[in-house]
C-alpha cells in the first residue's frame, strides 16, 4: 500500500508532459497543415457524397501525416521538440508523400467504383471480400511508405525500393495492417462527425497507435539510428 502511494519520479512526470505536449502541439500542427481540407468539410454539409473531391483534396493531408510520424519517432527518442521535427517531416518528405497519397488515393477509388458496379450483379457478393481487402492493402501499404519516409531523412531512396519492402511486410502482418486500417477508419469517422474534436483531441493518439504498429511491421527494414 504504501509503495502505491509513493510520488511518482521527476521523469515521469517529465516523461507525462512531454507525451502530452507533443500529442497537443501534433494535433495543432495537423489542423493548420490539413485547414483547407478541413474547411471544406465544413462547407460541404454531405462529404460522403462528394468523395472524388475530397479524395483529391485530401492530397494536400500527406505531407503533415509525415511530419506528424517525426513528431512520434523523436517522442520515442526521448525529445519534446516538436515543430522542428514537424516541418522537417512535412518539408524533407513532402513530394514523395503527395505522391505516394494521391496513387493510393486513385486505387481505393477505382476499388470503390468497381465495388459498386459488380454489388449489382450475381457475383457482387463472392466478389466484394476481394475489392475489400485489395483496398485495405491499399491504405495499409501507403501508411507503410509514409512511416518510412519520416524516417528516411536523407531523401535518396527511391519510391519503388520504399513500396516493395512494405509490400510484403504489410502482407505478412496482415492483421496487425487490417487492425491500423480499422483505426484509421475510426480517426476519419470521428473527424467527419465532429472536425473539432477529431483533430484536435482524438487524432493524434490514434495516429501514434497506427505508426506505432506500422513501425513494428517495419522493423526489419527501419533505418538505424547509429548509422545515421
Amino acid at each position: 500500500m504504501k509503495a502505491l502511494l509513493r510520488p511518482a519520479r521527476q521523469e515521469t512526470y517529465e516523461k507525462v508532459f512531454r507525451i502530452v505536449h507533443t500529442g497537443l502541439v501534433t494535433n495543432v500542427l495537423l489542423a493548420v497543415a490539413c485547414a483547407p481540407f478541413l474547411a471544406a468539410l465544413g462547407v460541404v454539409r454531405n462529404p460522403l457524397a462528394s468523395w472524388p473531391f475530397f479524395a483529391a483534396l485530401s492530397t494536400l493531408c500527406a505531407p503533415a501525416l509525415t511530419g506528424a510520424f517525426r513528431c512520434f519517432a523523436e517522442l520515442g527518442e526521448g525529445s519534446g521538440a516538436v515543430l522542428r521535427p514537424f516541418w522537417d517531416g512535412y518539408r524533407g518528405a513532402a513530394g514523395r508523400s503527395m505522391v505516394v497519397w494521391a496513387a493510393g488515393a486513385a486505387a481505393v477509388s477505382v476499388l470503390a467504383v468497381d465495388l459498386a458496379a459488380v454489388s449489382r450483379t450475381g457475383w457482387g457478393p463472392a466478389l466484394a471480400p476481394f475489392f475489400a481487402a485489395a483496398a485495405v492493402l491499399v491504405v495499409a501499404v501507403v501508411v507503410a511508405v509514409m512511416t518510412l519516409l519520416a524516417e528516411r531523412r536523407d531523401g535518396s531512396v527511391r519510391l519503388r525500393d520504399l513500396v516493395r519492402p512494405c509490400l510484403y511486410l504489410v502482407a505478412r502482418r496482415w492483421y496487425l495492417a487490417a487492425a491500423n486500417v480499422v483505426v484509421l477508419g475510426l480517426a476519419v469517422g470521428v473527424i467527419l462527425v465532429n472536425p473539432v474534436i477529431g483533430v484536435l483531441i482524438v487524432c493524434s493518439p490514434l495516429l501514434y497507435l497506427v505508426w506505432a504498429t506500422t513501425r513494428f511491421i517495419l522493423a526489419p527494414v527501419l533505418p538505424s539510428r547509429t548509422a545515421e
